[in-house]
């Protein structure tokens, strides 16, 4: 089964149909839409800002969500693909993207709808 803790007193929520790998770590101020996935190794760290996922996100192998203490929330829109090992931290991602494998996104970036970041891409 996969790690959730409640962090700071916040306790992740989960929409319906979520699968979460059992190796997979979901943490503090979480809330997670409908028929998400969390694959094995990824982490989803909401211990020092909130993290909003839509519906219908794939967080995939070893991708890392986290944010900023007191200065960036991570915000991920609906139908979202994060790729393999990518960073997603204190950003605001809009539906429809495709964050690419090992990319990297910093804190305050938005990312509008119907994107594709490339693979590697920083």
């Amino acid at each position: 089964m996969a790690l959730i803790k409640p962090v700071r007193g916040h306790h992740p929520k989960f929409g319906n149909n979520c699968y979460l790998a059992e190796n997979a770590t979901i943490v503090g101020e979480v809330s997670m839409g409908d028929n998400c996935s969390v694959w094995f190794q990824a982490v989803v760290r909401g211990d020092v800002n909130s993290i909003t996922i839509g519906d219908q996100v794939n967080i995939q192998d070893g991708a890392v969500i986290h944010g900023t203490f007191e200065r960036a929330s991570t915000t991920i829109g609906d139908r979202v693909s994060i790729g393999h090992r990518a960073l997603v931290h204190g950003c605001t991602i809009k539906n429809d993207v495709l964050v690419g494998m090992g990319s990297i996104i910093m804190d305050h970036a938005h990312v509008p709808s119907n994107v594709l970041i490339a693979a590697g891409a920083v």
